[in-house]
């Protein structure tokens, strides 16, 4: 491949940062500070609406668009190069991070601590999350991946609240312990004879692909190492237990991008790399991915049913519905006959969908906290009568999380299970099971919080302001948007995922 520059990715990756520095070194006044940094989150947005927009989903159009590249570090024998593009996998996930960035800056209008220091942490994020999901270098792709800690940390450690620096320093040690397996795998991979390169574009395809030849670590020791990485981050059973402290303490818009975009980064990794690069042991350990998304799903289910606090809820909802994503990964492990793309396309539509409808419900029980000072599910109760914007909001996203058609949970779950059942179909069956608890706890916890008698110490609430309600209507206008037309996305992304189907078919009919 060689060099070549677009500039809409990088412009998409870094405004952010670049807004992140202008507001450090010349805006002041708090105002003026939140005013340029929702600016700047309209901009992003924009672009990143045109990067999904103009993506050419065609057949006869190139499976790797809008690229960036250039030798970033050259003369040391590392062979990296700065090398941004996205595919019908990654573009829906950019425009994604650009609709949670604003939603997040939004909902940040009434941070009163440090102010310029909140924002900052809160662009810089976006921008690192921005890179993992255009990065098509394994070594750039891992400084992004690092890149995310620090603001998450911060915003986190200083403007959360709870046991907040303990919940910081556990989202940092797991991360970082999901880095180094990372790190190993990709060392590995660069210093294999023959390969030599960083390149993901090139080691996903075919005729480049690994093989065990040369290899330091065995192919099924790197899909390991990846998996362990990418595992933690999303989370499944038994590496989650970080998130729900992650979650319970940290301010309203560090949840919304933790739940909404950063999850992600780890069911991306999991399609990207051990799926894209490593076709046969996917096959191979097809099994193990489905009995730990199976576990995944009935565990978060069950935990969930037993929370009293809404932020716990949805945390833990949120392990049930991710383990969904390792659900459709494992159909792939089809005993005969010919893989088709509906399991990973499922697969790819939760982590949109997801960080959809999670990113609403923090947003609306942010609100709530906000206005009654609590989280605690029994002193709550009648507030759609006092707030029914927010009660609307978190209906319409409770209904989504729990499947109801017409809404876009119910797509992502009906092609992870229409692809996974062909391949498992008993285990299939159990994780169906954790959709019916959903409605279970989803319809307990609204009837708890929104309905029922009303409380005369809630008499005076007010609902959402015009700023507060803006990303309501943006995440409720998606969530709807995509139940009634669906093929907005599974079009993109199938044209994304066929290239690795037909790989896989390759490997599944030697």
């Amino acid at each position: 491949m060689v060099d070549g520059y677009n500039g809409l990715l990088t412009a998409t990756v870094f405004l952010p940062a670049v807004g992140a520095l202008v507001l450090l070194l010349l805006v002041k006044g708090d105002r003026n500070i939140r005013g340029f940094a929702v600016l700047i989150g309209v901009v992003d947005l924009v672009l990143s609406l045109l990067v999904f927009g103009f993506f050419d989903r065609s057949a006869d159009a190139a499976r790797f668009q809008f690229i960036d590249q250039f030798t970033w570090i050259p003369d040391v024998g590392l062979n990296a190069n700065f090398l941004l593009a996205v595919d019908g996998l990654s573009a829906p996930l950019v425009a994604l991070t650009g609709l949670l960035g604003m939603c997040a800056l939004l909902a940040s209008w009434h941070v009163k601590l440090r102010v310029k220091e909140y924002f900052v942490w809160l662009l810089l994020l976006q921008t690192a999350v921005m890179g993992v999901f255009t990065s098509m270098d394994l070594l750039l792709f891992f400084l992004f991946w690092e890149l995310e800690l620090v603001p998450m940390f911060m915003l986190i450690s200083v403007w959360g609240s709870g046991r907040k620096e303990y919940s910081a320093m556990r989202f940092l040690i797991f991360t970082i312990l999901g880095s180094a397996f990372m790190l190993v795998g990709i060392v590995a991979v660069f210093v294999t004879a023959d390969v030599g390169t960083f390149n993901m574009i090139e080691l996903s395809t075919e005729a480049t692909m690994l093989t065990s030849a040369g290899l330091l670590i065995p192919l099924s020791g790197l899909f390991w190492l990846f998996f362990a990485g990418f595992a933690i981050k999303l989370p499944t059973w038994p590496v989650h237990t970080w998130l729900p402290d992650a979650h319970t303490d940290a301010p309203t818009a560090a949840s919304v991008m933790l739940a909404g975009v950063l999850l992600k980064m780890g069911g991306y990794g999991l399609l990207r790399i051990n799926v894209g690069m490593f076709p046969s042991q996917t096959d191979r350990f097809a099994w193990a991915l489905m009995a730990l998304g199976v576990i995944s799903v009935l565990y978060g289910a069950v935990i969930t049913m037993r929370q009293t606090d809404l932020k716990r809820l949805i945390a833990y909802s949120s392990i049930s519905h991710m383990g969904l994503v390792l659900v459709g990964i494992a159909s792939v492990g089809i005993s005969d006959g010919v893989l088709t793309v509906t399991g990973l396309s499922g697969a790819a539509m939760q982590l949109f969908t997801h960080g959809t409808v999670t990113g609403l419900l923090f947003l609306c029980v942010g609100l709530v906290y906000e206005k009654t000072h609590t989280r605690y599910i029994p002193d709550l109760g009648g507030l759609a009568g006092r707030m029914p914007v927010v009660a609307v909001a978190m209906l319409i996203a409770g209904l989504a999380s729990l499947g109801l058609p017409g809404l876009s949970g119910f797509v992502s779950e009906l092609l992870v299970f229409l692809g996974a059942y062909t391949a498992y179909d008993w285990p299939t069956v159990l994780a169906v099971l954790g959709i019916v608890l959903a409605a279970g706890y989803i319809l307990w916890m609204m009837e708890r919080t929104f309905f029922g008698e009303r409380r005369d110490r809630f008499a005076n609430l007010t609902d959402a302001s015009l700023v507060e309600a803006a990303p309501l209507v943006l995440m409720v206008v998606t969530i709807v948007g995509i139940g009634v037309w669906p093929s907005l996305l599974t079009d993109v992304f199938e044209s994304g995922l066929n290239p690795m189907v037909d790989v896989l078919n390759g490997v599944i009919n030697k």
